[in-house]
């Protein structure tokens, strides 16, 4: 074994102790507060008045980092192991229950300041995965930064690998109930998206955009809106 491998297998091994002493204590008992001191020990950076409630799961917390004032609530699930992961959450991100983030090697998943992720989401690599400032994700959506290879009939799908270009969404972007963004796809600033489309292709921004694959039927750029951002 070598040193890398030792020194993950630590790692890995404080986690399980850590979250397991503290993990589930409930917020009656001071387990957010106790967590918010302890916690610090195993990731990567953790800012000021982070709330993580009890029936979280953290795995290579080593690769995780925390802005200030980050909430965190039951359910939700961070996976960042794996090779040159890492895992940012910046000041303000709000992270409802049951939320499932995961990764594969090489990924790097950015959630930008004061951004809402609601209940129920799923953001997936292995795919690069930047959400910007300020936006708000709705409950049941999904962001999937991988796409399976299925050019041979004969070879099952499982075994035929997975594509990877990643996923950029901008400032202020509203994505309603149940949307998915698939691979490649860049949502431009300001953009909203109507609730259960799917995303496939580049969305302008200030744009807003439904449907199954998600089409632009207006533009949110106006006189006013221009004027309003000088």
């Amino acid at each position: 074994m070598n040193r890398e491998q030792s020194s993950s297998k630590l790692q890995r091994l404080q986690e399980l102790l850590v979250i397991g002493l503290l993990g589930n204590l409930p917020t009656i008992a001071l387990g957010p507060k106790l967590r918010s001191i302890v916690y610090r020990n195993i990731f990567a950076r953790m800012g000021k008045s982070v709330y993580i409630q009890d029936g979280v799961e953290f795995l290579g917390a080593s690769s995780i980092e925390m802005g200030n004032g980050v909430f965190i609530f039951k359910g939700v699930r961070l996976d960042a192991r794996g090779n040159q992961n890492k895992l940012y959450l910046d000041n303000g991100v709000a992270i409802e229950r049951n939320v499932n983030i995961g990764r594969l090697e090489n990924t790097h998943i950015e959630i930008g300041q004061e951004t809402f992720i609601g209940p129920g989401v799923c953001i997936a690599g292995p795919g690069d995965i930047k959400i910007g400032k300020r936006c708000l994700i709705a409950a049941n959506s999904g962001i999937y930064a991988n796409n399976h290879n299925f050019a041979d009939p004969i070879e099952p799908i499982k075994y035929q690998g997975i594509s990877r270009k990643g996923i950029v969404i901008g400032d202020d972007c509203w994505l309603g109930h149940g949307v998915a963004v698939l691979d490649g796809v860049t949502i431009g600033e300001g953009s909203v998206i109507g609730a259960g489309a799917v995303v496939t292709k580049d969305i302008p921004p200030f744009s807003v955009a439904v449907g199954v694959p998600a089409k632009v039927i207006k533009s949110r750029t106006s006189k006013q809106l221009v004027n309003t951002r000088d």
